[in-house]
């Protein structure tokens, strides 16, 4: 670890176990040090790097946060950070810019906040986290909706034996109809894939669907209908992975598509009842 200059601030990245022992250590923000911030008597230590205060003090947070070329890279650089960490055992991520005046503050917050930091730490020893993104072509789900909805497979199925004229009625209703049972069709696909893969998970969580902002990439995909996390258990994982594949082969021809990356640092599942506050 760099010396601290006059003006200097602790910034923390997350909070391993005391314990926590790698040879080596990742690059931080600014490409500075990362170092293992312990406190005597606590199981729960701390990355860490010391940043310039002038850089990183509020007022100047203020102003360059908003700016996605001075963001970008730190963003990236924390989530080296946490993400080196939780290939190698258990992390509690904290948000970016938790920054704290200086070592004693560190040691306050680790020795205060024992009590939740600790058993969060041995919950999330047992798992790690995965994400799974679901997209819908609507031209392929509208074409599979007759398998879909029982509704709308006895419209078809009464078109099929109607006069001319009450077939030609039937099939222009059952168009509109396929399109108002959109969204209850994939409601119910989502609601089932999460059901089917949270059996094999320790916890699961959805998240809000993301705002799209390259329509092109939108349309050559398809609209984003699930954004989930599933927290799996290393011995669960081989269940969890036959289960999805399933999936991915049941509702391809459903226009379905799928997205599963991982394993990420656990940044759905680490709470601990309260965040972690700079001081």
């Amino acid at each position: 670890m760099a010396s601290s200059a006059t003006r200097s601030v602790w910034y923390v990245y997350g909070i391993v176990p005391s314990a926590f022992a790698p040879m080596t250590l990742p690059s931080g923000l600014d490409d500075a040090d990362v170092a293992i911030e312990r406190h005597d008597g606590a199981r729960a230590a701390a990355l860490v790097s010391v940043l310039d205060g002038e850089r990183y003090g509020p007022s100047a947070l203020e102003t360059s946060s908003g700016e996605i070329e001075w963001l970008s890279p730190r963003a990236v650089a924390h989530d080296r950070v946490l993400t080196w960490a939780s290939d190698l055992g258990a992390v509690i991520p904290l948000p970016m810019f938790s920054l704290f005046s200086g070592r004693d503050a560190v040691h306050f917050m680790l020795r205060e906040r024992a009590s939740e930091l600790e058993p969060a730490l041995d919950r999330l020893s047992r798992g790690r986290e995965y994400s799974l993104r679901v997209y819908r072509v609507d031209r392929e789900l509208l074409g599979a909706m007759d398998s879909l909805s029982p509704r709308l497979a006895q419209l078809a199925d009464m078109a099929k034996v109607a006069s001319p004229g009450q077939r030609y009625l039937l099939e222009r209703k059952l168009e509109t109809e396929k399109k108002n049972e959109l969204r209850v069709v994939t409601q119910q696909l989502t609601d089932d894939i999460v059901d089917e893969l949270g059996l094999h998970a320790s916890d699961h969580t959805r998240s809000p669907i993301p705002r799209v902002s390259d329509a092109a990439a939108a349309a050559s995909r398809g609209v984003m209908v699930l954004n989930a996390a599933f927290f799996v258990a290393p011995d669960a994982f081989e269940a969890f992975q036959k289960t999805l594949t399933s999936l991915i082969e049941r509702h391809t021809e459903h226009g379905l598509r799928f997205d599963f990356t991982g394993p990420w640092p656990p940044y759905h599942f680490a709470s601990t009842g309260k965040e972690a506050g700079g001081r």
